[in-house]
């Protein structure tokens, strides 16, 4: 069901400009003193002075009125009251920390931006996979990200957790479990008095976050933002906004997509990947229950309960910005689109940006405006400044490379679930995608063939061939717009015991796309650099611009979906099939916003094993279609297309020049794909191969 908008659940948090001119023309003194209840009194001299034609009429935005080179850069390790190694003793997670040194000597509380990541040490962050780097005294020089550079100026302190069992913190990785959640938690409690730090990971004197408003924003992309949306769904106070960005709402839909497996291993590769080493050496009963938990038959277990956080999207207090690139093949947009309907239904306060990328982070592929607007909401959230960014609209959605389309609400108004069905031709296996319903007992047939992928269907949409079934539409009158996740529902008869199912819907036509399934999944890296905030010697607020990866394509796949069908009775069991006997599963396709221009047409490919993108199942099934009782309930825009008559097709059309598939991989030691036809996903046992997928595709 698509979601339009709805009563806020949260207020809004703004600041009276009558207060706000009576703080600038008050001395600094007169502002709350450390312990005051005020949250938002932490960065009053910053933003007051964010005027920049000195009108007295309410600030806009917070400056960079504090010393980025004299900031305080400390480590603290917060206690988690969790014992996940066993050892006796309760675990202690490291957290970093960098906060502007003027405000606590003026006797100010200032707000915190927060990132916890598995990946500070072993894989590192952003484009140039940065890690944490310290001084040979064990303190923090290289603070990753620009967050510290940007923010830190500005009155804001920039917190880095290293989440449990990774890098210089106790405890164990479990993968988006109760370790891993908790032991964020813990440091937004720390922030707000309710938990206790120390000075050292053993012993230490105790340390209070005195410095804190306890106004928290968490942030961070992938495994990062994941953690983000699982705090968030504990409903912890304090955690005021959120900036998730390509992160996962449901741990088992990162690894299976209806029982159909979406990576030859489990959690316990990831784990295995980012633990520290002395987390190796202690954590063999948790990567034993990883294991367990998680049987690669793709059957749901209580592992997964505990891992999906869309059930507690009621205790969620923050806002949500939420980032995806549409074309994420490693977290694909199903954790977007559900969690996002979740969260409308909660009534949170949310915005979103969708660009054409793959697993990309917004300052890789948007930067000044991604600055300029992750200032603006930080400012809002955290600080409380009305400057009108909650008014306006509400989706950034990218059309074209950097040519960006806004809406009041996402999906738009006037979107609605529309049937379409699948008919059949005068070709086999080259049909017709319309609304009227197939003749009673019209079938297609196709047979899997784990070699061929997306790419090779769409080429051959018009052709017959043996592997896949199409159906298209005529040329359409009118743009047709897709907004929001839709679903597919085949009835389908096996030959065999065993089958996966994929269902894809392409746009036929030529247009100039990001080239997603290459190295930069959009973008590529240049040689020059911008800065972005203030630096040091060891911390350089100067990163390598990029520019968009275009190519010319005759057609672009924009939503796709997996099954296995032996989980048909849809309640988390895989069943051996009977062969010659008909099954009913639905597929869920990953949420899309995106136009098939006039001219261009519709398709809707029913096949196999999608190469690259899901594991083959343990048989070669030949499937029948039954056509009456298939269709896709797709979310368009004004409802069902107006298309020319589709021609009748007796002769094969020349293949369709698109979007190149997976290529080899380029060696990283980082959360990908272990095999090198994957797109994207954990990596492989250690010492195994290079953990890196076709396109690089990686998970930090």
């Amino acid at each position: 069901m698509l979601l339009q908008t709805r009563r806020s659940r949260i207020p809004w948090t703004t600041l009276v400009l009558s207060a706000v001119t009576a703080l600038v023309a008050a001395a600094i003194s007169l502002l709350p003193p450390l312990g005051a209840p005020a949250a938002h009194a932490a960065s009053a001299a910053s933003v007051a002075q964010s005027r920049p034609d000195g009108e007295p009429d309410g600030p806009s935005e917070s400056r960079p009125v504090y010393s980025y080179e004299n900031a305080i850069r400390e480590s603290v390790w917060v206690d988690t009251t969790l014992d996940g190694d066993a050892d006796g003793r309760t675990d202690r997670v490291a957290v970093d920390i960098v906060r502007p040194r003027e405000p606590a000597a003026q006797g100010r509380r200032i707000p915190v931006i927060m990132d916890a990541s598995p990946y500070y040490s072993c894989c590192g962050r952003g484009n140039e996979s940065q890690t944490k780097t310290y001084d040979a005294a064990g303190n923090p020089v290289q603070f990753p990200l620009f967050y510290d550079n940007y923010f830190v100026p500005r009155g804001y302190a920039t917190v880095l957790v290293d989440l449990a069992g990774t890098n210089r913190s106790d405890g164990c990785v479990d993968v988006g479990g109760r370790s891993d959640i908790l032991s964020a938690k813990a440091v937004v409690d720390w922030l707000n008095g309710r938990a206790t730090a120390y000075s050292a990971r053993t012993g230490g004197e105790r340390v209070k976050a005195s410095w804190s408003n306890g106004a928290t924003g968490m942030i961070g992309k992938s495994y990062d933002g994941t953690i983000a949306n699982g705090v968030a769904a504990t409903g912890v106070k304090g955690l005021k906004t959120i900036v998730p960005i390509g992160a996962i709402s449901s741990w088992y839909d990162y690894y299976f997509a209806k029982g159909a497996a979406l990576f030859d291993s489990g959690p316990d590769g990831l784990s295995d990947a980012v633990e520290s080493d002395g987390a190796h050496a202690r954590c063999a009963a948790v990567q034993k229950r990883l294991v367990d938990g998680a049987p690669r038959n793709g059957d749901w277990t209580g592992l997964w309960t505990d891992r999906d956080y869309v059930p507690a999207v009621d205790k969620v207090r923050a806002s949500v910005f939420a980032v995806h690139g549409a074309q994420d093949l490693n977290v694909r947009t199903k954790h977007l689109g559900q969690w996002w309907n979740a969260l409308a239904d909660a009534g949170v306060e949310r915005k979103i940006w969708l660009s054409q990328t793959g697993h990309v982070d917004p300052f890789d592929y948007r930067r000044g405006e991604w600055v300029r607007t992750l200032h603006r909401w930080f400012d809002h959230y955290l600080l409380g400044v009305d400057n009108g960014i909650e008014r306006e609209p509400m989706a950034d959605v990218e059309r074209a490379p950097d040519q960006w389309s806004t809406d009041r609400v996402w999906p738009p108004s006037g979107t609605r679930q529309t049937t379409l069905r699948p008919r059949g031709g005068a070709t086999a296996g080259v049909g017709v995608l319309g609304t009227e319903r197939a003749e009673p007992g019209a079938t297609e047939t196709f047979t899997d063939d784990p070699a061929l992928s997306e790419a090779d269907w769409s080429a051959a949409i018009d052709t017959s061939t043996p592997g896949k079934a199409g159906f298209t539409t005529g040329p359409l009158e009118k743009d047709l717009r897709l907004s929001g996740s839709g679903t597919v529902t085949v009835t389908a008869t096996p030959s065999t015991t065993s089958a996966h199912l994929s269902a894809v819907l392409v746009d036929l036509g030529p247009a100039t796309i990001r080239d997603y399934t290459a190295a930069g999944e959009g973008i590529t890296t240049l040689d020059r650099r911008t800065c972005w905030g203030s630096g040091t010697e060891g911390d350089s607020a100067c990163f390598k611009e990029t520019a968009a990866d275009k190519e010319d394509v005759d057609y672009t796949v924009f939503s796709r979906g997996w099954a296995d069908l032996g989980h048909s009775a849809d309640d988390g069991k895989g069943r051996p099939l009977t062969p010659g006997k008909a099954y009913t599963i639905t597929l869920d396709l990953a949420a899309t916003d995106h136009v098939v221009p006039a001219g261009h047409r519709l398709g809707l490919i029913i096949a196999g094993t999608d190469a690259g993108l899901i594991e083959p199942p343990s048989t070669t099934p030949r499937l029948t279609l039954d056509l009456p009782r298939t269709s896709a309930r797709l979310p368009l825009v004004g409802g069902a297309p107006k298309a020319a008559a589709a021609p009748s097709r007796t002769a094969a059309a020349p293949p369709l020049k698109g979007v190149r598939g997976p290529t080899p991989p380029d060696p990283a030691p980082v959360h990908v794909q272990p095999r090198l036809t994957r797109a994207g996903g954990p990596p492989p046992p250690r010492g195994g191969p290079p953990a890196s997928g076709p396109a690089g595709r990686r998970h930090r």
